[in-house]
This record gives C-alpha cells, structure tokens and sequence, in this order.
C-alpha cells in the first residue's frame, strides 16, 4: 500500500549532514530523496562542499542565493525568491546570504550514497 507523508513544519528535524555557515533541516529522507530546509542568517557563508551522486534543485523561499562554483569558485549565481537553483552531482559549491534578512531554500536533491562532502576549496583551476 502506497502511503502519503505529511511533514509539518514543528516535525523537520536538524538533518545530520551540515555545513559550517547554514543549518539544513530535514523533512523527507528516502533511499533516493532527501527534501528540506536550507537557512543561512545574513551575510553568513557556507563552507565549501558537494553532494556526490545526488542531483539538487534549490527554490528561494526568502532572502537571496549567491552561489559560487567552477574552477576557482569563478562562476556566480545569485537566486532571488520565485528563482531556482540546479547543481548537478558531484559539483563542488558554496552557498552564501547577500541581504540583511535570513535566507530560507526549499532544498531536494535525487541520488544516492552519503548526501555530504565537505571540502578545502573550490574546484581546482
């Protein structure tokens, strides 16, 4: 039997993988899917990081995005609320809030194996 989940929101948890600069809260964690929070608080930035074989898709709920990724960190994305973000597998990236406000993303990401790899730098030039 096929069973519908309701995650309210009291009932996301801190999820276990975290970056230094945001807090990640879980709501769906599956063998495949992962969907949540991402809150980064004003003019934090994340550590640099990938996600291995998992594809993410990033929806600004609040705040502004900017996304640093590609060799040497060179390329730029900055998402706005309504925007969304793709980050394929394995791509290296950090996450930073340019407003005054907390930055909220609706995070899901599709794949498999562990979620997070925390790293020293950017992709290499």
């Amino acid at each position: 039997m096929l069973n519908v989940t309701l995650v309210r929101e009291a009932e996301r948890a801190l999820a276990a993988a975290q970056t230094a600069g945001m807090v990640r809260e879980e709501a769906i964690n599956t063998d495949y899917l992962w969907a949540g929070i991402a809150k980064t608080e004003p003019g934090m930035r994340s550590g640099w990081h990938h996600h291995g074989e998992w594809e993410t898709v990033a929806y600004v709920i609040k705040g502004a995005c900017r996304l640093e990724c590609g060799p040497g960190g060179r390329d730029v994305y900055v998402a706005e609320p309504g925007d969304y973000l793709y980050i394929p597998k394995g791509a290296i990236h950090r996450e930073s809030n340019p407003t005054e406000g907390e930055q909220a993303l609706v995070i899901v990401r599709f794949g498999g194996g562990p979620v997070l790899f925390n790293v020293d730098g950017p992709m290499p030039e």
